[in-house]
């Protein structure tokens, strides 16, 4: 299951959440933490940088939040982003810097690293979200199975039993989503990675590869 761990999943460089994720082996153990994370790192948070704008909320003094914007318990919001009119942050949130969370957007207990872009009516919950990852217009992660389930992560005929029943997707560095797609729960999107318009998707699909349907994810060249 090399394909799932954190290392080769992300650049650590590239979050603010850095610390949290090196203590782990696989991304999705890092989910029950976020909480707890969030309110000891924005403890240390520059106050010239930061502004605290209500509990175990911090917001970048250069990060542009629309009025109409909802902002939960436990987030940060970091340097440059942009929280879009009507997005919808519940809680448990980190920003990375110049990301994008658009309208109508809702995040929950999440970590999206630097640049990433969810900008049109995206559901990202219980998930993380590499550098510069996007996820297309309408696309979303699922993090229940609809049998309320424990979710378990496969790779072929390789499993792991998580013992978690809200896992949503983690994707890699460099990945692009299409439109009105379903990352399904337990979903391991590799780097660089492109996922077609209108896919759902589950299980693990390698770095570098192209996703077409569920038969057809074809390598990079």
């Amino acid at each position: 299951m090399d394909e799932c761990k954190i290392i080769n999943l992300y650049d650590l460089n590239e979050t603010m959440a850095k610390e949290l994720l090196e203590k782990y082996e696989y991304p999705w153990e890092v989910l029950p933490h976020i909480e707890e994370f969030i309110k000891e790192l924005g403890k240390k948070l520059n106050k010239d940088e930061y502004d605290q704008v209500g509990e175990n909320v911090w917001i970048h003094k250069t990060a542009k939040v629309f009025k109409s914007a909802y902002i939960g318990e436990n987030c940060i919001v970091g340097e440059g982003a942009e929280i879009r009119h009507c997005a919808f942050i519940r809680k448990n949130a980190i920003i990375g810097k110049n990301a994008t969370v658009g309208n109508s957007t809702e995040l929950k207990n999440v970590i999206l690293f630097n640049n990433v872009q969810v900008p049109h009516y995206n559901y990202v919950g219980d998930s993380i979200l590499g550098y510069k990852a996007h996820l297309g217009a309408g696309s979303i992660t699922s993090n229940v199975k609809s049998d309320k389930k424990l979710i378990v992560i496969k790779n072929g005929k390789e499993i792991i039993e998580t013992g978690m029943k809200k896992i949503g997707a983690m994707v890699g560095d460099n990945v692009e989503v299409g439109c009105g797609s379903v990352l399904n729960p337990g979903t391991i999107v590799g780097k660089n990675t492109n996922i077609y318009p209108l896919s759902s998707v589950r299980g693990v699909i390698k770095a570098n590869s192209i996703y077409k349907n569920q038969n057809e994810i074809v390598e990079k060249y």
